[in-house]
């Protein structure tokens, strides 16, 4: 008979980005990164993570080490959909929220970890096996703050390596700069190349309007985040307003927004990720809902986690690379001619290196056991 959780750790571990990254609306200089490991009492573990950009880590940690943890000791980690439900309901009062979706989603990932470890299966097989390989494209060399030459130079190095996209931020002060570096980039790709933008929530509807409008020409894969995401309706008379594939999810804490979305017809392309969803078990409900939409799901961000997710789902389309983790991990996530390859290890199949994360920790709750 399989052992019950006896012992929870939960760590915090900042890391640096390799250089500023900005956007419309902040720059990022470090990820804070949560862990937790499971250990049950038959020797077993589980490693699952989540993230915020910059702040935040702590409360996410307290919030898992006094009040979620220890609900956990004691149960059967195969019941992955009931504890997610129960700890869910546990913190009613700060759910639907983000603090609470990233906690979950820490506790969530390590117990598929664990559970995927137990049957032997990597996770794109253990959540469902729908192909063996995902399209990626590249938003690394796409930042706000890179000059139109060198987004262009980036660019076609994206292409020369094989992806089959580039993520290019738009935002600037006028939209006729936006409009210029998207047009630099579009001559020196070609018309074959996928171009996405991403306004990351900066954007009034009147601008967002205008500024997809100006787009069009371009022939854009798509508009991510040009609202923020709390403003349906103006995702709505958007979505009406334009040509362009408009792409939202990322965040959004709880599928039953998904859901309202897209019975709005608000968005035609879903990014939820992992962690601000509130772990696999919700984002696979995300993805699965979105595919009975006829829409494609293509999450934001935390490729080396959503790589075996894309797999295992029909209705993925694309996979974002920004390899912010390779700081905590023994090798990358496995590209080979523009396309992620899931791990074939049992676990979630991210190489964690155990020393670095060991020197990186700033925060520490040790064996919760009760």
């Amino acid at each position: 008979m399989a052992g019950k959780i006896d012992r929870v750790d939960v760590f915090l571990v900042d890391v640096p980005t390799k250089f500023a990254r900005s956007d419309a609306i902040q720059t990022l200089v470090k990820q804070e990164t949560v862990f937790v490991e499971v250990f049950t009492d038959d020797g077993a573990s589980g490693l699952g993570f989540s993230y915020t950009i910059g702040t935040g880590g702590r409360a996410i940690c307290a919030l898992i080490a006094t009040d979620l943890a220890p609900k956990m000791i004691g149960r059967d980690p195969a019941f992955v959909e009931a504890i997610w439900k129960d700890l869910f309901f546990y913190t009613h009062a700060t759910a639907v929220g983000a603090i609470t979706a990233l906690a979950l989603s820490a506790i969530d990932t390590a117990l598929w970890d664990l559970r995927c470890k137990r049957a032997g299966l990597p996770l794109h097989l253990m959540a469902g096996g729908a192909r063996t390989a995902i399209p990626c494209y590249d938003t690394d060399g796409g930042w706000l703050q890179i000059d139109i030459d060198g987004l262009v130079e980036n660019a076609k190095s994206a292409k020369a390596k094989g992806f089959g996209g580039f993520k290019v931020k738009v935002g600037k002060p006028h939209a006729s700069e936006d409009i210029e570096r998207l047009t630099a980039v579009r001559e020196a790709v070609g018309p074959a190349f996928e171009i996405m933008t991403d306004a990351n929530q900066g954007f009034t509807v009147p601008e967002a309007i205008r500024r997809a409008r100006l787009m069009e020409p371009l022939d854009v894969a798509w508009f991510e985040e040009p609202l923020p995401a709390e403003d349906l309706g103006g995702f709505v008379r958007l979505s009406q307003s334009t040509s362009l594939p408009i792409a939202t999810g990322e965040s959004i804490y709880h599928p039953s927004h998904i859901r309202e979305y897209l019975a709005a017809g608000a968005c035609s392309i879903v990014q939820a990720e992992v962690p601000r969803i509130g772990g696999i078990t919700p984002w696979l409900k995300t993805a699965h809902l979105a595919e009975t939409f006829n829409m494609p799901v293509c999450p934001h961000y935390v490729m080396e986690l959503h790589v075996g997710l894309c797999c295992a789902v029909p209705n993925a389309q694309w996979l974002e690379h920004i390899p912010q983790m390779d700081l905590l991990l023994t090798e990358p996530m496995r590209i080979e001619n523009g396309m992620g390859i899931p791990s074939d290890q049992p676990g979630l199949g991210i190489s964690w290196s155990m020393e670095k994360i060991e020197r990186g920790k700033t925060e520490v709750h040790e064996r919760i056991t009760a």
